[in-house]
């Protein structure tokens, strides 16, 4: 078992359901990519837009000031780390 945490939500990361994430997005030429569990991911990307990621949202801490980033982390912390289910796309990225 991984001793890592989750750059995100800070829970450890353990082994299972672990994506890689890149904070300046792949569309944008974003080399680095960090290990951070598969619901935080998707959370960010259910969220935010690729140009707003890259805009507002490459830093962890800037992640993390978001509104809907915020309330998900306080939800997510009373998870086990293992805790995976889909995330339904925003509203405010359907617009």
């Amino acid at each position: 078992m991984s001793d890592a945490l989750c750059p995100l939500c800070g829970r450890p990361l353990g082994t299972l359901h672990v994506d890689r994430h890149h904070l300046i997005p792949k569309t944008y030429k974003g080399r680095e990519q960090f290990d951070i569990h598969k619901i935080c991911h998707q959370k960010i990307h259910s969220t935010l837009t690729e140009h707003e990621l890259f805009k507002s949202f490459h830093t962890w801490e800037a992640l993390r000031q978001h509104d809907d980033i915020r309330a998900f982390i306080a939800w997510v912390a009373k998870k086990e780390p293992s805790y995976f289910s889909r995330n339904v796309r925003s509203n405010n990225k359907k617009r």
